[in-house]
């Protein structure tokens, strides 16, 4: 058996990051299993789902590394789930009910003031094919019910029904059927709702496994009664944590908060989201990995908290940092030379630079100053100018290495008696005209004597 798993989108806007968190749980478990990851639109609202979205979710997706094995929608499987509705029909487990939204809520409030259960009380099944005609004549068109199994003979008299599933996260689970109303599977107008496409896809796509948000828990025993209704195994199940706003807010693709793109846009490395996105709220800690391969290693579902977990972008800053501090310059080059950085001074430039890196684009910045113009004059005083102006006479002649500024520091501090910052700082800001910034015993090596000297004020 092939591990086959799923992400199933609704094209009705930008993914967040917590819709990343459960495409990446699929990815990975995927590629450590040697499985197959499908990716599968659940565009059955037609009204909402829009091509503009599926297409930034395959963007963002390809962005994170996660590459489909297969690409499915389900506006284009109507016919496939026709059949499963016809075959319901005919075992008689899919049944007609008129009520209206309003008759539904007066008979919920009644039970409620009974302290009964607030479960559909199947009295449709009570209808016959002369009310039915009646009704419809009326101008009422029926939504369809499957007929969960937590009854033996008479369906009016339910009884325990457990289902149980061992979750890859949250271990033993057991929901009863007797405690739920008949699902609503087919609306009036003849549309779908998520649960029917939902299980009919996970028959004929083969999937094996379904990760996914612990907001579906409750769903899975219904499903499972469906699976088996159209004569399928269930797959198996896991439900991990939901993420949430520091703040507690929960996520939503319709505020764009926390979406892929965003993140992308502010300069986000894929792997530092990746990273995040897999490991909070688990027992793994929160490591920058460098890459899939690496990420995979640390998956552990069964780690996955049971409580919600608040995604921080500020330990994304520090996973951002970690990775560009350690990036090596082979993985860096391309993306370098699309910032117009390359040459023979473009590897020792990132060895120097990228310690001192929030984002990778800040490269370009720091690319400017080592090889272009300053962007503004430096402010030095009076005594700062005038020690400086001494130590660019100290110099050392080239060629100039590793121990150039060593060489050239130590001068400067016999000569005019400086140490310290009172040494470093105006030479950092006539160098640099910044306060802050990389290492300059490597940073003064790719500026070379030329470009030095041109900084004499």
């Amino acid at each position: 058996m092939t591990v086959t798993v799923r992400f199933a989108p609704s094209p009705t806007g930008y993914i967040h990051i917590g819709n990343t968190r459960t495409a990446l749980l699929n990815w990975l478990f995927a590629q450590k299993n040697g499985g197959r990851f499908i990716l599968r639109y659940d565009d059955t609202d037609v009204e909402r789902s829009r091509d503009e979205y599926a297409r930034a979710i395959a963007i963002d997706l390809d962005w994170l590394g996660v590459k489909p094995d297969q690409v499915e929608y389900q506006s284009k499987r109507f016919d496939i789930y026709a059949r499963s509705v016809e075959q319901l029909k005919r075992a008689g487990l899919l049944y007609p009910c008129y009520e209206t939204a309003e008759e539904l809520e007066r008979r919920r409030k009644l039970r409620l003031a009974r302290r009964l259960p607030p479960v559909y009380g199947r009295e449709a099944l009570k209808l016959t094919d002369e009310q039915k005609a009646a009704l419809e004549a009326e101008g009422r068109k029926p939504h369809w019910r499957f007929l969960l199994p937590n009854y033996d003979s008479d369906p009016f008299v339910t009884r325990r029904t457990e289902v149980h599933w061992d979750d890859l996260v949250r271990g033993p689970q057991t929901v009863d059927l007797a405690s739920m109303s008949d699902p609503v599977l087919v609306r009036e107008d003849g549309t779908y709702l998520y649960t029917l496409p939902s299980v009919v896809d996970d028959i004929d796509l083969g999937v094996t496994h379904i990760i996914r948000g612990d907001d579906h828990v409750t769903n899975t025993g219904v499903q499972i009664a469906i699976f088996r209704a159209l004569g399928a195994e269930p797959p198996v199940f896991g439900h991990h944590n939901l993420l949430t706003t520091v703040s507690g807010e929960g996520l939503s693709k319709r505020t764009g908060a926390l979406s892929v793109g965003s993140l992308r846009e502010a300069g986000y490395e894929p792997m530092a989201i990746a990273s995040l996105a897999v490991l909070i709220g688990t027992s793994e800690s929160v490591i920058a990995a460098a890459d899939m391969a690496e990420l995979a290693e640390h998956l552990d579902l069964a780690g996955i908290s049971k409580s919600a977990a608040k995604f921080d972008p500020a330990e994304l800053d520090t996973l951002n940092r970690a990775l560009l501090h350690e990036m090596p310059f082979d993985r860096a080059a391309p993306r370098l030379a699309a910032l117009g950085i390359d040459g023979e001074k473009a590897e020792p430039f990132w060895n120097a630079v990228r310690g001192n890196l929030n984002r990778f684009q800040e490269a370009r910045f720091w690319w400017q100053i080592v090889t272009g113009d300053l962007p503004e004059k430096p402010e030095l005083d009076e005594q700062d100018l005038a020690f400086v102006r001494e130590a660019f006479d100290l110099l050392p002649a080239a060629p100039w290495d590793g121990q150039t500024w060593k060489n050239w520091t130590e001068a400067i501090k016999a000569a005019t008696g400086r140490k310290g910052k009172n040494l470093f700082m105006p030479l950092r800001l006539a160098l640099t005209g910044q306060p802050h910034g990389p290492e300059l015993a490597q940073l003064l090596v790719v500026m070379g004597p030329a470009k030095t000297l041109a900084r004499r004020p």
